[in-house]
């Protein structure tokens, strides 16, 4: 007896679990790996928006040449979006692009900002709390993202 055609184009069951397998030990090595890769990238953006010429760096700066200072610890970055004095003449903010309640960093955290700061006492510092979202305090091996260089 001769199998038909149509009968032998169906996969078997064991070839079916073979494949499924295959592609779970690819996920299992694959998936890490993309995870770790992000989580590199959130580390990267934090550090971007943070740097010297990172777009928030710029923003305070630019309203430190508008109004002669820093914002205040007290005023945060807040001030960037709203003029922190009232009627203030010389505020020409919002000195960041967008409306914002707070800038949060990659994870969903609001950055720290000090003025004048504690590590850079004559401007300010700016920092996140980095992926575990625990303010670290510059301990050795923290995942703090900071504007300032641990020596």
């Amino acid at each position: 007896m001769r199998r038909s055609n149509k009968a032998r184009s169906a996969f078997t069951l064991m070839e079916v679990l073979l494949v499924a397998g295959i592609l779970a030990l690819l996920a299992a090595f694959a998936i890490p790996k993309l995870f770790d890769k992000a989580q590199e990238a959130k580390v990267e953006l934090a550090k971007a928006a943070i740097g010297r010429n990172g777009p928030i760096a710029k923003a305070v700066e630019n309203y430190k040449w508008d109004m002669g200072k820093y914002p205040d610890t007290d005023e945060g970055l807040e001030a960037l979006f709203k003029n922190p004095g009232g009627e203030d003449e010389k505020y020409k903010g919002p000195y960041l692009d967008g409306v914002f309640e707070e800038l949060k960093d990659p994870w969903g955290t609001p950055f720290e900002y000090r003025s004048p700061g504690e590590v850079n006492e004559t401007s300010y510092d700016l920092y996140s709390r980095g992926p575990d979202g625990k303010d670290d305090g510059g301990k050795e091996g923290s995942d703090d993202i900071k504007n300032w260089i641990e020596k």
